[in-house]
């Protein structure tokens, strides 16, 4: 089997999903022959530029544009058939790599891709099946294309928005989104605290602060450390070596002053000095170990991305979601939220009691883990992975027919 996933690197959910679901396959079938493209890439290094970059600077910089123009795409008006345009006049530049690889099965995992692909088969330049991975918990118009033989949703809540958008219950499947097999393995988790220097005793918040908002994860953790209950973080930035020379500078000065202040207390013990809250923090840059981190840990707080809730859900961590991008973040989040799954860090003054209440209240935190299990889909790579060898076969037997 010859399988061509197309993606894009607009965040590094898209990437993440086609990753697991090439490592499902491969563990499957050791003969099949796996290639993933960032399909806005190949045909466009420009085009991918200015859309990578424009959605970085805009979540970053300017989030409520962001959420304005993801609420524009999710409809047919002008700026959505802008953007089809743009698409359109670049979609034949993939044709060589689909005359070079000869794919059996197409898999999408990023709107963009998905429309590359879809456009090129409606004019009949191509015929290969393909299946549409939605990489969030909620529908957008940019992924629904005539073409899409079937697509893969996180829900069947999403199962039922997809048909009210016009498309047939039959293509739809609610196998939820592909994560990498290590989240679902269970660890030694007594072994894992004693390398890393950790106490399994203590409760385990985990940030995963990822590429946005140095300021805005610097001040969720200022808000953390101040609740009076015992914990231990771990902090991992990924590749934000701003974000992390910052932490890294934040925590020794909280180090230093505390310090300080016991040496003053010692000195003078009638002097009151005021400490500085602080709890024990591991600090990791980036890592291919988020799995152990997410097993060693009892809450997480992160920024709603389609693949870690993804990843969150298949460890069965319950989240604490700060500062979701309007748009797929904040759907995203109102959907965990109502399904018992997550909490919402809202402003900087509640954050402290809601992570105090959540850590004075074990019941609350093993319901979340129920309600994750209960919606957690542990077999998407391998409900996926035999869709795609049910339509490789309707492919054929339709050749065979028309011959």
């Amino acid at each position: 089997m010859r399988v061509l996933i197309l993606s894009a690197t607009t965040g590094g959910g898209h990437m993440r999903a086609a990753d697991a679901l090439k490592e499902y396959i491969l563990l499957k079938d050791k003969n099949a022959v796996i290639k993933i493209e960032d399909a806005v890439e190949f045909v466009s290094p420009f085009v991918n530029k200015a859309v990578t970059g424009g959605y970085v600077y805009m979540a970053r910089n300017t989030p409520n544009m962001y959420g304005t123009f993801y609420k524009s795409l999710d409809s047919n008006n002008p700026a959505n058939k802008t953007v089809e345009a743009i698409t359109y006049s670049f979609r034949n530049r993939l044709i060589p790599l689909l005359d070079e690889f000869k794919p059996d099965i197409i898999v999408t995992t990023h709107p963009l891709a998905t429309e590359l692909y879809a456009s090129l088969k409606n004019r009949g330049l191509v015929d290969v099946p393909i299946i549409s991975i939605i990489t969030d918990f909620a529908a957008h118009q940019t992924y629904i294309q005539d073409g899409v033989d079937a697509y893969i949703v996180s829900s069947r809540e999403m199962v039922d928005d997809m048909v009210e958008r016009g498309v047939e219950r039959v293509r739809i499947y609610p196998y939820g989104i592909p994560v990498k097999q290590e989240f679902y393995n269970d660890i030694d988790r007594n072994a894992e605290f004693e390398i890393e220097g950790l106490d399994p005793e203590l409760p385990t918040i985990l940030i995963m602060a990822g590429s946005f908002g140095v300021t805005d994860v610097l001040k969720i953790y200022h808000k953390i450390v101040k609740s009076p209950e015992d914990f231990q973080l771990i902090v991992i930035t990924g590749k934000n070596e701003k974000l992390f020379d910052n932490f890294e500078r934040y925590l020794k000065r909280i180090t230093i002053k505390n310090t300080l202040a016991e040496i003053n207390e010692l000195i003078k013990p009638s002097v009151k000095k005021r400490r500085i809250a602080s709890k024990p923090t591991k600090l990791l840059y980036y890592t291919n170990e988020v799995e152990k981190y997410m097993h060693m840990s009892d809450l997480i707080v992160t920024k709603p991305g389609g693949l870690t809730v993804s990843e969150s859900i298949a460890v069965g961590l319950p989240m604490a979601i700060f500062k979701a991008i309007p748009g797929q973040e904040v759907q995203n989040a109102e959907f965990l939220v109502s399904k018992n799954m997550a909490v919402k860090l809202e402003k900087d003054r509640t954050c402290t009691t809601t992570i105090t209440n959540l850590l004075r209240d074990p019941q609350k935190l093993q319901d979340m883990k129920e309600s994750i299990q209960k919606f957690c889909k542990g077999n998407s790579a391998a409900n996926i992975y035999t869709l795609m060898l049910e339509l490789i076969e309707r492919q054929n037997a339709e050749k065979d027919r028309s011959e």
